[in-house]
């Protein structure tokens, strides 16, 4: 049985052509693994450049129906095809991917001050697999139809999803051996001081606290989410994830008590 890695790289990075050349080597040695991109400071970047809102709320974007375009445009396009390139430069066989391709990934409407966000469903797990046992590496971009019968709305677009969030629903569902979720931050701080590991009891407490806040909030709700689902660990923290097995923050499990 295949158990591969699920890696999550920001967006804020992907821009940075040398960190996302070192991410792809660092994959390579990582094989068999499914890669998830962000791309929100491009999608933010042409946003400015239409005049539209850029707002976020909790570390998600807040996104209208023209947002929705630029989402899609941004991420299927552009941002996908720089991943997909660098990752077979370094090796790998990438291919790219939407969650609307083949259907591989299905939402549900998330919050409705989100606007036209969406959460994750369903995982076509059994897509992903075909692709990893033909030794291809999946680069997906974090958009899905909804579910109904009226598929995404009237204008056909699919959600938006929150890359660290699609990431987390691919491990769980895939049983991953791990899910890197991999930014420009070494891991979570507390107090100024790298914490090493984190249970997942904390993190609410984190978050209220404002001690994780935003863009963290989001990575460590989807690090729950993951490790429930079945992802086997999970890891927050900077390219050295993908070198280094003690690199970032682990996120535990809770223990479960003896009846």
């Amino acid at each position: 049985m295949l158990t591969p890695r699920v890696v999550k790289l920001g967006g804020n990075e992907l821009d940075r052509p040398g960190w996302l050349a070192g991410c792809a080597r660092a994959l390579a040695r990582l094989d068999p693994v499914v890669v998830v991109h962000g791309g929100g400071h491009a999608v933010s970047a042409l946003s400015h450049r239409l005049g539209l809102p850029v707002e976020k709320r909790d570390g998600r974007r807040v996104t209208s129906p023209e947002v929705a375009e630029v989402v899609e445009q941004v991420m299927a396009g552009p941002v996908n095809r720089r991943v997909v390139a660098a990752l077979r430069a370094a090796g790998l066989d990438a291919v790219g991917l939407s969650g609307v391709d083949g259907g591989l990934l299905t939402a549900r409407p998330g919050p409705a001050e989100l606007g036209h966000v969406g959460e994750i469903a369903d995982v076509r797990v059994a897509l992903l697999e075909s692709f990893l046992l033909a030794g291809l590496t999946p680069v997906i971009a974090p958009m899905a139809p909804g579910g109904g019968a009226g598929g995404d709305d009237a204008d056909g677009l699919p959600f938006n999803v929150n890359a660290d969030d699609a990431a987390a629903a691919i491990a769980g569902a895939l049983q991953a051996a791990e899910l890197l979720l991999v930014s420009d931050v070494p891991g979570v701080q507390v107090d100024g001081a790298l914490r090493p590991t984190l249970e997942i009891g904390e993190i609410e407490t984190l978050i209220e606290l404002g001690v994780a806040a935003d863009g963290m909030a989001a990575k460590l709700r989807a690090a729950t989410t993951a490790l429930r689902a079945g992802a086997r660990a999970v890891r927050i923290g900077d390219a050295r994830l993908l070198d280094d097995s003690r690199s970032g923050t682990r996120i535990l499990a809770s223990a479960v008590q003896p009846a």
